[in-house]
């Protein structure tokens, strides 16, 4: 199943013991995340370091992991779907994310449920997310 995964569903990757990173790394999904979201994991590094009490080593190698395990898409490949998603998206921050759907058919993987707030593109949140695996 295709599905574009949100940047706070990617923060949750650094958690140790993280049903998030167990699901990414062991699912039959198939990942899909705009390419700037590394931009925005590592504008928080410190921060993501701190909360989750990982060190810089560990953060690295997640990062990588993390990487390995998502397709990351630049935005010219999903550029013609910006101003349907922009009309679409309850947030203009998440509009890269609906752009990312519209063009994949598929639904987005996120925890904020003010993006259940459209009824084009399908919202799923961790637990709907297992439930279907």
């Amino acid at each position: 199943m295709k599905i574009v995964v949100d940047t706070n569903i990617l923060f949750s990757f650094f958690w140790k013991n993280s049903l998030t990173k167990k699901l990414i790394l062991n699912s039959s999904l198939e990942l899909y995340s705009p390419i700037y979201v590394i931009e925005e994991i590592l504008k928080y590094k410190s921060e993501i370091i701190k909360k989750t009490n990982i060190n810089n080593d560990s953060f690295d190698h997640y990062l990588n992991e993390l990487k390995d395990s998502i397709q990351l898409i630049k935005r010219i490949d999903y550029s013609d779907f910006l101003v349907d998603a922009m009309l679409l998206s309850p947030d203009e921050k998440d509009a890269d994310f609906f752009a990312l759907c519209l063009k994949n058919s598929c639904p987005i993987w996120s925890n904020d449920l003010t993006l259940k707030k459209q009824e084009k593109i399908k919202v799923l949140t961790t637990k709907e997310i297992i439930l279907l695996l």
